[in-house]
């Protein structure tokens, strides 16, 4: 991959948790604790970070409902292999990982077992992205068509509220009001909305860019609403928001990104207010589209005109409550 030009960290004493990221080992993409570490190392002040489920490392036997067990044994791992170093991020230092809510109440067990295996495990990710376009590459649960107001996947949601877990969000843009019904629906339970509500800009969408993000504004102002829901500031640079930064050689700097993304970034923050929101690099899905320096130094600019508390709840101090990070 080529990169852009070396750019210099802007604000490189603000304090960092990367709400979201992934590790994984595909046949075409190794991203593993010594790339993740590589990145980490490009001059931002990372705190700690967030791992989020992406069917990584799940076990090969057992019972199907528990192989997803795997996954938070492996970024569990991956957390103590950094801890040895009081100098080094904490990296996983929460961990959502995966269990079938459309099992109904049987869920409860799989969730009893994550959580019996680590202290960092925080919450789920049960993805629900999917769109009628089959141009558009739905979510790798396998979501149905309101897969979120289904009877059983509710009566599986409500086992969260019981352990005090939280539930990652994954949807794309037309579903976020799925999102504020179920929110209202659980308001004791804190919904974390990922990638800004994921904006579409492929398939049918390409052409309506101003359509997709009127539609965005008027859902995201709606699920604002409701105070248990926050959203992760980031991932939408990857292919399916269609900007196409993956196909530029080399790499957009972090003006680039900025310019292009302003709106989606604060009319959120805007509508949700600084103390909902939290920033994420969604790698290595962004990383075809940013290297991990600008795409940080693209939110710093983002937010330049914003106070120093502000701006540490949104980089830092959101993450860590939401996430109940030691």
């Amino acid at each position: 991959m080529t990169d852009e030009s070396i750019e210099p960290i802007l604000d490189p004493d603000l304090l960092i948790c990367d709400a979201h990221h992934h590790l994984w080992d595909r046949p075409t993409s190794r991203y593993l604790s010594d790339e993740f570490r590589a990145d980490l190392s490009s001059g931002h002040r990372i705190a700690s970070t967030v791992y989020v489920d992406c069917v990584s490392m799940y076990r090969r036997d057992g019972p199907q409902a528990l192989r997803p067990l795997g996954e938070t044994e492996f970024a569990d791992k991956a957390a103590k292999q950094f801890a040895f170093n009081h100098d080094n991020p904490k990296i996983c230092a929460g961990i959502v990982g995966f269990a079938d809510l459309n099992a109904g109440h049987a869920v409860g067990e799989v969730l009893d077992a994550h959580l019996g295996l680590t202290h960092r495990f925080k919450g789920i990710r049960h993805c629900a992205a999917w769109d009628r376009s089959e141009q558009i590459h739905n979510a790798h649960t396998h979501p149905f068509e309101h897969m979120l107001a289904d009877t059983v996947f509710r009566q599986g949601f409500a086992e969260l509220d019981r352990r005090g877990l939280s539930f990652d969000a994954w949807v794309f843009h037309p579903q976020i009001p799925e999102v504020t019904d179920l929110a209202r629906a659980f308001p004791n339970t804190c919904i974390v909305l990922d990638h800004l509500g994921g904006p579409l800009g492929i398939g049918p969408y390409a052409d309506d860019r101003s359509g997709v993000f009127s539609e965005w504004r008027r859902h995201i102002a709606a699920l604002s609403t409701c105070p248990n829901v926050v959203v992760k500031l980031g991932g939408i640079q990857m292919p399916l928001n269609g900007w196409d930064f993956h196909k530029e050689t080399p790499r957009p700097d972090s003006r680039r990104i900025a310019t292009a993304t302003r709106d989606y970034y604060l009319c959120a923050i805007d509508a949700f207010g600084t103390e909902r929101c939290m920033f994420e690099s969604n790698y290595p899905a962004d990383k075809p589209s940013a290297s991990y320096r600008s795409l940080w130094n693209a939110f710093k600019r983002l937010t330049a005109e914003f106070s120093s508390a502000e701006r540490a709840a949104m980089f830092h101090d959101n993450a860590v409550r939401v996430y109940r990070l030691a």
